[in-house]
């Protein structure tokens, strides 16, 4: 397996301006522009909006906010996932072995359309490759594929086919490593795994780590895969997770103030820690000053080369002015504090001294 600095590099920009890198990056979602529902509902409405129209229009979405990111800054971007309603109904839209029987109620007033697997699931077409092939040529920027993974397919639908959610999980994890070959293939270079479920049932963790074996099976080791898993216990999965064949955690800290960060920290930290700077689920705007203080609360875990910048998660339900200036001044202070370490001017602590930045 890859090692987590191979796969880092690659991502550098030619006129970086400094001798430190922080990756700064996002998650996967951003809020749509409010014509692109509009243009949904009068698609799914058959409202003299054809599927070419709608076509279209998520090209436009995509071109919009892909620019969005690289106008913020972003070292690697998504195009804000503008083409997905949900992050589990559209991939079993797109698996055979699923259907869908209508919403279910999951908590207050939000419905979910809850699929159910009613046989044997298999890769019948790519997921998420045209998506991959139009973004990357509008971006002048690296591009980052976020992909649901199979743990959370599984545990977030009706299991009617399988003796057992373990064996679900396993067969679409086989799923998860075609597509990846594909979007290989097709040039990506930087895949995400999204598994929010893992640390809301974290006994399963085992299973989680056979199906990320599964995926990475064959994957070449200039490609960097990363592990998102947002909310939950951490200590419940750590240090168990650091055996998972991924380059990088992408973790939700800063909405709990950093209280689980001493998780991380005996045993060591051995991988790239994709660190929430931002909180998602606030609409207020952090200051640069403040996120550079989150920033530095990475270093008591990992060294500056092994740190990513990013959100606590996807921020579709911010409001869209609110997104773009958290993720502006994400980047400003990712920045400034890598200017700081060039000239010395940062304590990055226990991490620093077990792997110093400078060596």
């Amino acid at each position: 397996m890859n090692t987590n600095t191979d796969t880092r590099e690659q991502f550098r920009p030619d006129d970086h301006p400094h001798e430190h890198f922080l990756l700064t990056t996002v998650v996967g979602s951003y809020p749509k522009p409010t014509w692109l529902n509009r243009a949904r509902d009068r698609y799914e409405a058959g409202e003299d909006f054809d599927e070419e129209d709608w076509q279209e229009a998520m090209d436009d979405a995509a071109r919009l906010i892909t620019d969005e990111h690289e106008r913020a800054g972003l070292d690697v971007v998504v195009d804000g996932e503008m083409r997905r309603n949900e992050m589990v109904e559209y991939f079993a839209a797109r698996i055979a072995g699923y259907e869908f029987n209508g919403p279910v109620k999951v908590w207050g007033h939000n419905y979910f359309d809850k699929p159910s697997v009613v046989d044997e699931v298999a890769y019948e077409e790519p997921w998420l490759v045209e998506e991959f092939e139009f973004t990357s040529s509008v971006a002048a920027h690296p591009v980052k594929v976020p992909i649901t993974g199979p743990y959370t397919l599984a545990n977030w639908s009706f299991n009617e086919a399988y003796d057992t959610v373990e064996g679900l999980a396993y067969d679409l994890a086989e799923l998860v490593n075609l597509e990846v070959e594909k979007l290989v293939e097709a040039g990506a270079r930087y895949v995400q795994i999204d598994e929010p479920a893992l640390a809301t049932t974290p006994d399963d963790h085992a299973i989680v780590g056979e199906t990320l074996e599964r995926i990475a099976d064959g994957i070449p080791e200039d490609v960097r895969l990363g592990l998102h898993v947002c909310y939950g216990d951490y200590s419940r999965i750590y240090p168990e997770m650091l055996e998972f064949p991924v380059d990088e955690y992408d973790l939700e800290l800063t909405n709990g103030d950093f209280d689980q960060l001493p998780v991380f920290a005996d045993p060591t930290f051995t991988k790239d820690l994709a660190l929430g700077v931002v909180d998602v689920h606030s609409a207020e705007v952090e200051p640069v000053e403040e996120i550079k203080r989150n920033i530095k609360r990475g270093f008591e875990v990992v060294p500056p080369e092994r740190l990513t910048v990013s959100p606590d998660c996807g921020v579709k339900l911010l409001p869209r002015e609110a997104a773009y200036a958290k993720m502006e001044n994400m980047v400003t202070a990712a920045r400034e504090v890598e200017a700081e370490l060039d000239a010395g001017e940062v304590d990055v602590g226990f991490a620093g001294a077990e792997a110093p930045a400078d060596d």
